[in-house]
């Protein structure tokens, strides 16, 4: 095998691995919007039985961690068949968020032992640290902005009451999930037809 490579082809090689590293970074936006939207949802859910139906506010929560996860599933199989390749950045990714999810589940779960009345505050903060590196990983300035947009609006439901922080969780969502998904989207349909 020749491993000597003439400029023009190394230049090739380098613009073919970018294409295809950025291809692969850009199909998560999927994920953003389905759960930017799904989220939005549970926490609407959550402020309507609040006060409509008290005692039955975890009932969007389940549902969209149900849809989220089935939908995540099934494009994430999919996508897995058209892949060629699994890059390492796609191992890391792929790894940060699933540590992601199992450290959520483990604060919604120990909040609950402690008997803390909602664990909004401490889970808007922890979506923060994937998105804010899912965003420097891909070099996306929405993503980013939107993890640090996590954290502060985080610190700061610490500070209010349950309905305001409700609200702050739903403002975190759209300008830190679907916003930057949607941008994310566009990207991508960009690079399909390149």
């Amino acid at each position: 095998m020749d491993t000597n490579l003439s400029p023009e082809q190394s230049l090739k090689l380098i613009e073919s691995m970018i294409g295809q590293a950025k291809k692969s970074f850009h199909r998560i936006s999927f994920y953003f919007l389905l759960w930017g939207i799904l989220l939005t949802l549970a926490m609407v859910a959550q402020l309507v039985t609040a006060r409509s139906a008290p005692g039955a506010e975890g009932w969007g929560w389940i549902l969209a961690s149900i849809l989220g996860g089935i939908g995540s599933a099934v494009y994430g199989a999919r996508e897995g068949r058209r892949e060629q390749a699994e890059t390492l950045a796609d191992r890391v990714m792929m790894w940060l968020w699933m540590a992601f999810v199992i450290t959520l589940f483990a604060t919604g779960v120990g909040a609950g032992v402690a008997g803390y009345s909602t664990p909004v505050g401490s889970i808007i903060i922890l979506t923060g640290l994937p998105t804010f590196t899912t965003g420097q990983l891909i070099r996306f300035k929405p993503l980013i902005f939107g993890g640090v947009l996590f954290w502060v609006l985080g610190v700061i439901s610490f500070f209010v009451e349950p309905f305001i922080m409700g609200m702050l969780h739903i403002v975190s969502m759209v300008f830190g999930y679907i916003i930057p998904g949607i941008m994310l989207k566009r990207q991508e349909n960009g690079l399909r037809t390149a």
